[in-house]
Formats: C-alpha cells, sequence, structure tokens
C-alpha cells in the first residue's frame, strides 16, 4: 500500500476529513475535522479527492513528508511557504510529487494559523465512530487519536474514480477578520441589555492566545447583563441550566467569550448570544492569536444565500469549471436588528405540557425551550419525550438532536431540510406528547465509587490558583467553598450530601464523552453553587463537580468550570470491541460509594480496560417518586432551600464588598 513518510512531523499536525463525526453530539463527541473547511475541501477539489477525503491540518509549521510513489499534492490556508524538493509550491497550486520528493510545508503565514495538505486518493487511516478525524482530546481518530510525528507511516487511499484536477481558488487570509454571524439564541432582555447586545457587534474583539480547535477566547468589554445571577443554575449571571451548543456559538464563559470550536463541547450551562453562519465558519481555524475580529449581524435569509454560494461554488469546481469566486460582500449588510432572534414557533403552557419556544441557533440549528428558567423535572422530561418523538421518525434533513435540562437542539443538514419546516413539524410532534406526568421512563441504578478529595482535583484548584486566577472565592479549596454557600457546618457535610443524594443524568456530554449532568431527585440533597469565572483550563479525567444545583462527572482531561469535590472511574470506554463507548445513559440514577484514592485507582483501570463494568441494576423514573417527596417532606424543602439561598446571597455581598 502507498504511504506518506513524516520526516517533521511540525508543530501540530493531525489528520482531518472535512465534515467529522455526526449523530454523536448528543453523546458529548464533537465532530472534529478540518477547522478550516472550507480550505479542506477546495484542496481536496484541486487533487481529484471527494470533498471529504482527509488530509493533513497543520498549526503554526507544517511538517516534512515524503511519498513512496508519485502522487499529485495541494496545499493551502496559511501554508504560503511551501517548498518540494527547495522549489516553492504555492498555495493552491497543483503539484505531482514524484516518489522520493520531499514536500515541506514550513512555517504558515502570519495572517493565518492553520495549513492543509491534499494528498491523491486522500489518507487511509481507520475510520472511528464514522470519520478519520482526529480528536486530540479525546485521542481518537486520525493516527492513533494523536499528532503525527517523525517517522510515522499514513497509507495513501486508491486513486479510482477519481475526479479531474483543478487549480482552487483559495480564500484571502487577511489581517483583521470579520465574522457574519445570526443573534441569538439568547440575549436581550432576558440576559443581556440592549447596549450590551448592541456593544457585543461593535467590539473589534481580540482573539486570546487561549484559542485552540476546543474554542477560541475573545478579549474585549464586559459584557452588560440584564439580569445580575443565574438562579438555580449558578451565582453569575452568564449561568443557564445546561443546554447544548453549536459549533461556531458564542458562549459567555463567565464575562468571557468563547466561539466553540470543531473539538468544543456540545453542552454546558452558558449564554450564547451569537452563532457564526455556516459559510462562515471556516474563518475560525484561521483566526490567529492577537488578531482582530468583528461579529456582523446578517439575517437568516443572508445567511441561507451565503451558503448556497458557497455549495454553487464547489459544485462548478468539481465539474471542472473556472471558480467564480464567493462573492461575500454581496450578502453581507450592517445594521441588521441583533436582539434575541423571533419565536419561530411557540405554545402556552397546557395541563399536560409546558410553555415553550423555538428558535434559530444559528442557521443550521433550532433550540426549543421549555417551562420558565428554573429547575423542573417535570419539563426535562417533556423535552425527553420530544426528543425521542423525533428520533422516532428519522426525519430526512435532521443530523443531531441534544438534550439540555430545559431545552433540545437539533441539527439539520440545511441543504435537505429548512428550519421553518422543521420548527413547525416539532410543534405539532408536540400536540400528541404523553403527559409527563404519567410517564414512566426506563432507568438503572447505577453505583459509582468516588474518592472524595482526590488529589487530582486539588492539583487542578492548585494550577488554577497559580495560573488564572488566585483571588476567587472558591480558592484554594472547592470544597470549603460549596460548604460556605450552602450553610453548611464543616466540609465533610459536603461529602455527606453527596453520599446521600440519589442523582437523576439530565443530560450527557457535558465537558464530552458521555459526561453526565446530573440532579439530586430530592431538592434536599441539591446543593447550590456556581461555575468558575474564568473557567479551569485543566480538568483531570472523571473528576466530580458541582456547579449551580448540577453534578458533572468529567469525561475526560480537559478544560472545565464545576466547583471540585474528587474522582470516580470512567464513563467513556472506546475498545475497538462492538460495545457503545459511553457508559451512562440519560435517567440512570447515579448513586455515589466512598472509595480510598488507591481502591479508586485500581477500579478505574479495571473498567477502563474492560475487566470490569460499571455496577447496574434495572430502575425506572417517573413525576410519581417526585409529587411523593413534595407531599412528604414539603416543608423541610423549603426551609433547606431558604437557608441555601441565604448563605448565597451573603458570599454574593462578600463578593461586592
Amino acid at each position: 500500500m502507498a504511504a506518506i513518510t513524516i520526516l517533521d512531523g511540525g508543530v501540530q499536525t493531525t489528520v482531518q476529513d472535512v465534515l467529522g463525526r455526526t449523530g454523536l453530539w448528543d453523546v458529548g463527541v464533537p465532530p472534529s475535522g478540518a477547522f478550516d473547511e472550507l480550505t479542506m475541501a477546495l484542496v481536496n477539489a484541486g487533487v481529484g479527492n471527494d470533498l471529504n477525503a482527509a488530509g493533513l491540518e497543520c498549526v503554526l509549521r507544517g511538517p516534512r513528508l515524503r511519498l513512496d510513489e508519485s502522487r499529485l499534492v495541494c496545499v493551502g490556508g496559511a501554508a504560503t511557504g511551501a517548498t518540494v524538493d527547495g522549489r516553492p509550491l504555492r498555495a493552491g497550486a497543483v503539484a505531482r510529487l514524484a516518489a522520493g520528493a520531499e514536500l515541506d510545508v514550513g512555517p504558515l503565514d502570519a495572517a493565518g494559523m492553520r495549513g492543509y495538505v491534499a494528498v491523491e486518493g486522500g489518507l487511509d487511516v481507520p475510520r472511528v465512530l464514522g470519520s478519520r478525524s482526529t480528536f486530540l482530546l479525546g485521542r481518537f481518530g486520525g493516527l492513533e487519536g494523536r499528532a503525527v510525528l517523525a517517522d510515522d507511516l499514513l497509507p495513501l487511499g486508491r486513486r479510482d474514480n477519481l475526479l479531474a484536477p483543478v487549480a482552487p481558488e483559495l480564500p484571502d487570509l487577511p489581517e483583521d477578520w470579520e465574522v457574519r454571524v445570526l443573534a441569538g439564541p439568547h440575549g436581550a432582555p432576558e440576559h443581556l441589555t440592549d447596549a450590551g447586545v448592541a456593544e457585543l457587534f461593535e467590539t473589534s474583539w481580540l482573539v486570546d492566545h487561549r484559542a485552540d480547535r476546543t474554542g477560541i477566547r475573545l478579549v474585549g468589554p464586559t459584557p452588560r447583563w440584564a439580569r445580575t445571577d443565574g438562579g438555580e443554575a449558578g451565582l453569575h449571571p452568564s449561568n443557564v441550566h445546561d443546554s447544548a451548543y453549536p459549533v461556531g456559538g458564542i458562549m459567555l464563559s463567565g464575562d468571557t467569550p468563547v466561539i466553540v470550536g470543531k473539538d468544543g463541547p456540545s453542552l454546558g450551562g452558558f449564554v450564547v448570544p451569537a452563532v457564526v453562519i455556516e459559510a462562515d465558519r471556516w474563518m475560525l481555524g484561521q483566526l490567529r492569536p492577537g488578531a482582530r475580529l468583528r461579529l456582523v449581524p446578517v439575517t437568516p435569509e443572508q445567511a441561507t444565500e451565503a451558503m448556497r454560494v458557497r455549495r454553487a461554488r464547489l459544485a462548478t469546481m468539481m465539474m471542472g469549471h473556472v471558480d467564480p469566486g464567493e462573492p461575500a460582500a454581496a450578502v453581507r449588510r450592517h445594521g441588521v436588528p441583533a436582539g434575541r432572534p423571533e419565536e419561530l414557533q411557540s405554545a402556552d403552557a397546557t395541563s399536560t405540557g409546558p410553555a415553550y419556544t423555538i428558535r434559530r441557533s444559528g442557521d443550521r440549528h433550532l433550540l426549543v425551550e421549555a417551562g420558565p428558567t428554573e429547575l423542573d423535572l417535570r419539563v426535562r422530561v417533556w423535552i425527553h419525550l420530544l426528543a425521542q418523538a423525533l428520533r422516532g421518525e428519522s426525519l430526512a434533513g435532521v443530523t443531531e438532536i441534544v438534550e439540555g435540562v430545559r431545552s433540545v437542539l437539533v441539527a439539520v443538514d440545511a441543504s435537505a431540510l429548512d428550519l421553518e419546516t422543521l420548527a413547525k413539524h416539532l410543534a405539532v410532534l408536540a400536540l400528541g406528547l404523553e403527559d409527563p406526568e404519567t410517564a414512566v421512563l426506563p432507568a438503572r441504578e447505577v453505583t459509582l465509587p468516588i474518592a472524595f478529595d482526590h488529589p487530582a482535583a486539588h492539583e487542578a484548584m492548585r494550577r488554577y490558583a497559580t495560573s488564572v486566577r488566585a483571588d476567587a472565592p472558591w480558592c484554594p479549596d472547592n470544597v470549603e467553598f460549596i460548604r460556605r454557600v450552602n450553610a453548611l457546618p464543616g466540609r465533610d457535610e459536603v461529602f455527606d450530601v453527596v453520599s446521600a443524594a440519589t442523582y437523576l443524568v439530565v443530560g450527557l456530554g457535558d465537558v464530552y464523552l458521555g459526561a453526565p449532568v446530573a440532579v439530586p431527585i430530592d431538592p434536599r440533597h441539591r446543593l447550590v453553587t456556581t461555575k468558575y469565572n474564568p473557567a479551569r483550563t485543566w480538568t483531570p479525567e472523571n473528576a466530580v463537580g458541582i456547579g449551580g444545583i448540577y453534578l458533572c462527572v468529567y469525561g475526560m482531561e480537559g478544560p472545565g468550570g464545576y466547583q471540585l469535590v474528587g474522582r470516580t472511574v470512567p464513563v467513556w470506554r472506546l475498545s475497538g470491541r462492538d460495545e457503545q463507548p459511553w457508559l451512562l445513559r440519560q435517567f440512570d440514577r447515579i448513586r455515589f460509594r466512598a472509595v480510598s484514592a488507591d481502591e479508586l485507582a485500581h477500579q478505574r483501570a479495571e473498567i477502563r480496560s474492560g475487566r470490569a463494568d460499571l455496577e447496574v441494576s434495572p430502575a425506572t423514573f417517573s413525576m410519581a417518586e417526585v409529587r411523593a417527596l413534595e407531599l412528604e417532606a414539603g416543608d423541610e424543602i423549603a426551609s433547606v432551600r431558604a437557608t441555601r439561598r441565604a448563605a448565597f446571597e451573603e458570599e454574593r455581598r462578600r463578593w461586592l464588598a
């Protein structure tokens, strides 16, 4: 089999295809794929490949490589200094690389961040969960889930049935960027003031040095909030009950805007006031730290037209005609209303269902939000019933269905299904749902070992205090912070409450890879806290944390914002066998059993290797259980909530003092 030999891997070079993974956003598997998806598609067309063929993506400095047989190659993006055996290779030019010749992608252009290499036939690495793309944080896909290194061999695909090569016209990479966005799904007047929304779109944002495939942090003015906190979702006004993000969604993580990247989280608890349109998403892959960025609001019709032009451009190229270019200026218009997007569908509460709204979340997602902005398990059951009804139809054009606490995000292939049609269809489905008060959902009882005060959790706290924010009220000890804001007498009381609770899984993929977001069924066990602001840059795999009233088990190592109390066993296992890699399910009932750090290390190794599994037994969940608790302990529940709210307010006063 023909192959590429890597002579030098560059700074960070990975195998990526264009489309990435689809259908797994609801369990925290990001799409991955080329961050600058337009350039990857164009250089693929250059060598006659299918637009989705796998190639190489590189950052800052590209790889040196050699082919063992003659193939066409094309480089693009910020790879403007490539050479073949020392001779310049222009970006966008199609060249035949002779067997044994050396391609050096070299340092990348200062105006862009990523370069791309397509080779005739593509890279024939194994597909993992449906894609050849590398997900570095998850350690799967591409070449063994990692960046390429010197002496690696990358197998090349067959050249049968390829199209004629063409010379692609690559997009310009400016020093300063304008990215078109659709406003919402969150905004004024509920979350930001009108002036705050206007400032979001009037500011020239600075791309922070913390910009990678998970997300791009922006530096600029502090958001102008229309509220003082997020209620049960958290102390900061950016906090919302966990809701799914689209790729390109601009979430406000505390006071910091972060654009969700191709390797970003699918579910989280932050406001999203704007979403980058699909036609401009490629630009995110080229935003270099220090660049300036303006967010330009456009209408849904303009976003649709921009993508129509994109598809026509690629189709024209694939037929071998001259590339007409992409007249972006023709669809860009300033002065577009930038408030929260209009409702496509809505309904008032009925005897069997909550009030709901359906809005755009960008140009290829709908967000259904139900009930008041507080936790209501009846609403959560209704959301699940709606999502299940949509899944059961296998509607053409629906690509993702992601359940949140009081919301569901639906992604579409906009070439096959428009959002207005989908919104009407969801409204019809909502009319036929079972009453959530009487629904009985299948579930499991799951017992997880937990090592409270685990050394890795304290290492995360230490790193945060050292490198991010030493004066945060949750420093140096997250558990002490939780104790204080819940008016508990001692640190161990925090662990006692967690051990006593039965947690109901109300979301999966919260911070990646099957990670559950869960809430105690009994309100007396709902510890109230807030998320980090700004977020942590490092969290150990399977750390257990609390944010708002929710508990999360982190599916993998990465960033995060929940207050950490300990560590448990893996909730994700990609074994290569024919088994589901996410180990927890919606509406699982989780109980924790305290163990030592040493015992946990043994159990973690056993589960990761497949020698052991989670401890589970069949169960159900229904609102009858919740209503029985409310009837039995209503006065005590009200008293506990009042005490914790008072402690919460006292903590806020200390912050402001």
